[in-house]
């Protein structure tokens, strides 16, 4: 959890810097096929418009970020920097001309990751992740699809596809390791009680 938490620390220190210096990011964000918008690969998921903006992505930041670093410990950091730096590549070759900000393309990755893992690892805390998921977050299917000129969808379709791609080549790494109490144990026939009824 510690990891998550030092990024979502990170954005937030950003964000009141932009509300008491005045100063406004934006302009370091990602703007697609330019020379100058190419910092923003690294800058726009560190950049937010407003406190809405932050706060939708801190809480599902923190969640999924937890569980992916708890259950997926191995494989983890290289998750995080895959969802942090290739959806911002993608959005710079194929985004619409405007600027792009925010952390909700690693939401995105996020989400995709921990669903398509239960669905290929098919593992019951896998599963169960993936249910937890499909339950808190299913909605933000709608949010890859251009149905607002405000947001990014370009952002959010290529972090739910980073995503998938992180499911699948790090589809052989297993979660933490179960408790003993998660394995059935099978009783020797010979350990068998047969309980009989006396009339």
């Amino acid at each position: 959890m510690q990891f998550p938490l030092l990024f979502i620390i990170f954005i937030w220190i950003i964000q009141l810097v932009q509300v008491f210096t005045g100063l406004d990011f934006a302009r370091y964000g990602l703007l697609p096929h330019t020379t100058k918008g190419l910092i923003g690969i690294i800058t726009a998921p560190l950049i937010h418009s407003n406190f809405n903006h932050i706060i939708s992505n801190t809480i599902p930041l923190l969640l999924l970020g937890s569980g992916i670093f708890y259950f997926y410990k191995d494989v983890a950091h290289k998750m995080f920097f895959m969802v942090f730096l290739i959806p911002g590549i993608l959005v710079w070759f194929l985004g619409r001309s405007s600027y792009h900000i925010g952390s909700s393309g690693i939401v995105y990755g996020f989400v995709t990751f921990v669903f398509f893992s239960g669905l290929i690892r098919r593992d019951n805390r896998s599963i169960a992740l993936a249910l937890i998921v499909t339950f808190l977050y299913g909605s933000l299917i709608w949010g890859i699809l251009p149905l607002s000129r405000d947001i990014s969808w370009e952002y959010h379709l290529f972090g739910a596809l980073t995503g998938i791609y992180a499911a699948i080549i790090f589809r052989k790494s297993d979660p933490v390791k179960k408790y003993d109490w998660e394995d059935e144990v099978d009783i020797p026939p010979e350990d068998n009680i047969t309980i009989q009824n006396y009339d």
